[in-house]
């Protein structure tokens, strides 16, 4: 090595320092990915006890009710499923304007939106062409798991894995499926975004048909608000 000329010489010091500085980005980032994996660990399992404390509550509570002679009624639903039903024949501009808002721009798509007063005022505009009720966790942990994509780059991709997720959620806390789907059934203070990074789900026809797109839910037909029939819907068209 001592003999080869300086040119070569230099050659493999570059070599040699851009091999080193490889495996120092190549170890840190295996650091980084373990640490971040045991985060992941970590909050499934706090979610976990999260929900099955939240599910034993409001079991206590309706025994303590019914004890007392009372009736219990729990907390408002904050999260609402919105599935569109019908298409585009004698749509009204502000009813269209109001699907694009929503991004229910095809039959059968489905979103994860936040209750609130300007949500219910435009669903009201809209309630003949969808059908709407509170999903459970149930529910939200089937369609992320199974019809989940998201939206990078304004492409629609697949959620494969937890990279896809932590590239674009990663900043926000939001590095894993558990992650999303804890953010969009407890419509936390990410859930714009968790909700936004999601592609409108594609939903099949329910087994077994509609039963009348035109009469509301309460009169035996299929839009309007179904309360938690909903998630008995997303069965049938998941």
């Amino acid at each position: 090595m001592s003999d080869a000329p300086e040119l070569y010489q230099k050659r493999a010091q570059r070599d040699a320092n851009i091999a080193k500085e490889k495996k120092k980005n190549l170890l840190a980032t295996k650091k980084i990915n373990r640490e971040k994996r045991r985060t992941m660990v970590s909050n499934a399992r706090k979610y976990e006890k999260e929900y099955n404390e939240l599910e034993r509550q409001q079991i206590r509570f309706a025994r303590i009710a019914k004890k007392n002679g009372t009736f219990y009624v729990p907390a408002e639903p904050k999260l609402l499923l919105v599935i569109r039903i019908r298409g585009i024949n004698g749509l009204a501009p502000k009813v269209r304007k109001v699907l694009r808002l929503f991004r229910l721009l095809q039959i059968n798509n489905g979103v994860f939106i936040k209750v609130n007063r300007a949500t219910m005022n435009m669903l009201r505009v809209i309630e003949p062409y969808v059908t709407y009720g509170y999903p459970n966790l149930k529910t939200v942990k089937e369609m992320v798991y199974k019809r989940g994509y998201g939206k990078v780059h304004g492409q629609r991709i697949a959620i494969t894995d937890n990279s896809v997720i932590d590239n674009c959620l990663g900043k926000d806390g939001i590095m894993c499926v558990e992650d999303l789907v804890h953010e969009i059934f407890t419509v936390g203070p990410n859930f714009k975004k968790a909700s936004n990074f999601l592609w409108p789900f594609k939903l099949n026809n329910p087994t077994g048909g509609w039963v009348k797109k035109g009469n509301h839910f309460v009169e035996g037909g299929d839009y309007g608000n179904r309360e938690e029939g909903i998630n008995t819907l997303v069965r049938k068209m998941n």
